[in-house]
């Protein structure tokens, strides 16, 4: 039997009933090995889906944004201070009320003022008549006419002179009659000195001696005039006499030509010059009575009101705030890597901490082209524009604002919670027959939730796990807003 069965194995033959058994086995453990693993693949895929949070992804729209707080403040502010000691004589608004440019919102008594603004109403006046007579009078005209005929009389007179410096002083008539009027006075000195000769010896008081003597001497005054009159007819000008009528002409001509001037200047009305100075002098008196006073320097509303009827004040002393609250703005730092995203026009969404369930639009208006260190960091000052403010929105309240710098329709999208930072890498964990697989991606427009996907090995409908475990993970993890590449 052994000897048999021994030939039976080596010889390779079996049984039939014995390859039937081994088949039967080999069958019965391939089916086990199956229902096993089955068994095991679906008890891992059950605890994945237990232990991992997933979202398939799809494709849609993104807002891209770029986030900042800042201060509400008016579009304008003045700080109004009294600009003269006195005392307030009245009030004429109150915190909250709107008021005009140039309005008057409290004045001093005017007894209380020193006496530089008190005159200054004086010199007003005077100012104001002074401008209206130069504006409605044509005496001025008049007076620059007759100013000029008289000048152009005295430049001919002049001319005369010094064009004649170098001829006769006096024609050959003059000349011959004057002197023959001292041919006459010589004969009457020769008779009256014949006349006195008579009576030379006679006293010293006697009447007659002296009347001849006084008519002889007067009659040689009048010869001694006669004849240095006739010298100077006779004879021509001296370089000082040529040099004095020539300044003569020269200042003549210059006084002509200021009253033409006058006369060109009043031609087509009142001098311009005297106008203008007419005018600052009341615009000076002016400003010296407004120190008596303060007024709006535009419109908007009073947010702050100090004085009292009664209050002595002094220059300096805070009377008024006035906001201009037509146009609400917020100030807002923005990151030099966000700044270049930003651009006038770009619509905004405010939030603010004081006014709940409640969002406000807006626009930004400027952009600073001049960035500043701050804390290491460089911002810029961006400005943006509430363009549907309320009664509830008030300067100083804190806002939140984000910018809208970009719209995405249709794009890939991931989650923000689910990006990880791999060897460098930016990566999401995808479910993969339950076991979490690393997809290296490529990020372009963020947002706060979700960004959108530009590259990389993540297809639509892909389930992306938004909770990966850390452990056995290859790299650091990554989280938080993930931002572009």
């Amino acid at each position: 039997m052994q000897c048999l069965s021994f030939h039976f194995v080596c010889s390779g033959r079996v049984p039939m009933f014995k390859n039937r058994r081994i088949w039967w086995l080999v069958g019965g453990l391939v089916l086990v090995a199956a229902l096993v693993t089955i068994f095991i693949v679906r008890r891992n895929a059950t605890t994945a889906n237990g232990l991992y949070e997933t979202t398939a992804a799809a494709r849609g729209n993104l807002q891209a944004i770029v986030g900042a707080t800042g201060t509400v403040r008016a579009n304008q502010s003045a700080e109004l201070v009294w600009q003269a000691s006195g005392t307030v004589e009245a009030v004429k608004v109150k915190v909250g009320d709107a008021v005009k440019a140039q309005d008057i919102l409290a004045t001093l008594q005017q007894t209380s003022l020193s006496q530089n603004v008190i005159l200054a109403e004086s010199d007003l006046l005077a100012a104001q008549r002074s401008l209206e007579d130069l504006m409605s009078s044509g005496t001025s005209r008049a007076q620059a006419d007759l100013a000029l005929a008289q000048a152009e009389d005295a430049l001919k007179t002049a001319k005369d002179k010094y064009e004649g410096a170098n001829f006769k002083r006096a024609s050959d008539t003059k000349v011959e009659n004057t002197q023959s009027q001292l041919d006459i006075l010589n004969n009457q000195i020769a008779i009256a000195r014949r006349t006195y000769a008579l009576f030379a010896r006679l006293p010293s008081g006697d009447s007659r001696r002296s009347g001849a003597l006084a008519n002889l001497t007067s009659l040689e005054l009048q010869r001694d005039q006669l004849l240095a009159e006739l010298n100077y007819l006779t004879g021509t000008p001296d370089d000082n006499e040529v040099a004095q009528r020539k300044a003569n002409y020269e200042l003549a001509q210059a006084q002509y030509d200021d009253a033409l001037l006058r006369v060109e200047r009043l031609k087509d009305g009142p001098d311009v010059l005297e106008v203008s100075r007419l005018q600052a002098q009341l615009t000076a008196a002016q400003a010296t009575l407004n120190l008596a006073q303060v007024s709006a320097p535009f419109a908007g509303m009073i947010t702050q009101a100090e004085p009292l009827p009664g209050d002595q004040v002094s220059p300096g002393v805070p009377a008024f705030r006035l906001d201009d609250l037509s146009h609400l703005l917020v100030d807002v730092q923005v990151s030099e890597i966000d700044i270049n995203n930003l651009q006038a026009g770009q619509e905004v969404t405010l939030f603010f901490d004081a006014i709940s369930g409640k969002s406000y639009t807006g626009k930004v208006v400027e952009v600073g082209r001049v960035g500043s260190v701050v804390q290491g960091a460089v911002e810029f000052t961006v400005t943006v524009e509430l363009t549907d403010p309320d009664e509830l929105v008030r300067p100083g309240m804190t806002a939140a604002v984000n910018v809208l710098v970009k719209q995405l329709d249709g794009v890939l999208l991931v989650p923000n919670r689910a990006v990880r930072v791999v060897d460098g890498e930016r990566v999401v964990y995808v479910l993969k027959n339950g076991l979490p697989v690393a997809t290296k991606i490529r990020l372009g427009a963020t947002s706060d939730a979700v960004s959108e996907v530009v590259g990389g090995d993540l297809q639509e409908g892909d389930l992306i796990i938004l909770n990966p475990p850390a452990a056995g993970l290859n790299g650091p993890m990554g989280g938080g807003r993930p931002g572009g590449n």
